[in-house]
């Protein structure tokens, strides 16, 4: 099966060279289930030519705002609907969850409440997992046809599943403690409250359940459809 991830923006530069881009990182967090990837940077206007290009599609995190005004916004979103209503299966994660909420009818905003920063537990359906977060925006209003499959006080949607076509993540399987440290000193101090990062730094080694959501994501690609 072949994934295409769709790539919305880039890991610092002072981290990329050790720990990688996000295409990386999603490689890495699914290596052991078979897939075949293929990249296209949408963040720099390269797009598929059409949703039946790759058997289902992966939207990585990014710096910008789905509400934001960039070039790749709009095609990113037909796109979204294209692969949609085609029924080609789609996975969201961060401004991937936002972006696929926000084509097909949902708004994100930037979140008056603040940011989540570091590890986060989260209620899947029962099950409470912890992951790592790096978000202030939100999905605040869920499209039709979205389901609520993880939640916390925090952030109401912050895992959405449409049916058999899309499941989508607010937080970052992908991220690493590691890369989470980078991104607390290269893009947070200065933005996001010096007391916010410090206590998050202090969370750094709780245990994530990254492993779980990745066997999530995959199972959701392979499952049978019509």
């Amino acid at each position: 099966m072949r994934i295409g991830i769709l790539q919305t923006g880039q890991s610092p530069a002072p981290l990329r060279e050790e720990m990688g881009d996000y295409p990386d990182m999603f490689e890495n967090l699914l290596a052991h289930e078979g897939f075949a990837f293929q990249r296209w940077h949408v963040e720099a206007m390269e797009f598929p030519q059409s949703p039946q290009d790759a058997d289902g599609w992966l939207i990585t995190g990014s710096r910008h705002g789905a509400y934001e005004d960039h070039p790749f916004i709009p095609p990113l979103e037909e796109f979204i609907r294209h692969a949609y209503a085609e029924g080609v299966p789609m996975v969201g994660i961060c401004f991937g969850h936002q972006i696929i909420a926000q084509a097909l009818g949902g708004r994100v905003e930037k979140f008056p409440g603040g940011w989540a920063v570091g590890p986060q537990t989260y209620d899947f359906q029962g099950t409470p997992l912890t992951l790592n977060a790096w978000h202030q925006d939100q999905v605040v209003e869920r499209p039709e046809g979205a389901t609520v499959i993880g939640c916390n006080d925090f952030c109401a949607n912050a895992a959405l599943v449409y049916g058999d076509r899309a499941l989508t993540v607010q937080a970052h399987p992908e991220f690493s403690d590691t890369f989470i440290r980078g991104l607390m000193e290269t893009r947070g101090r200065g933005t996001i409250p010096d007391a916010q990062i410090d206590a998050a730094e202090e969370r750094l080694g709780t245990h994530v359940h990254s492993d779980v959501v990745a066997r999530q994501i995959a199972e959701f690609f392979k499952q049978p459809r019509k």
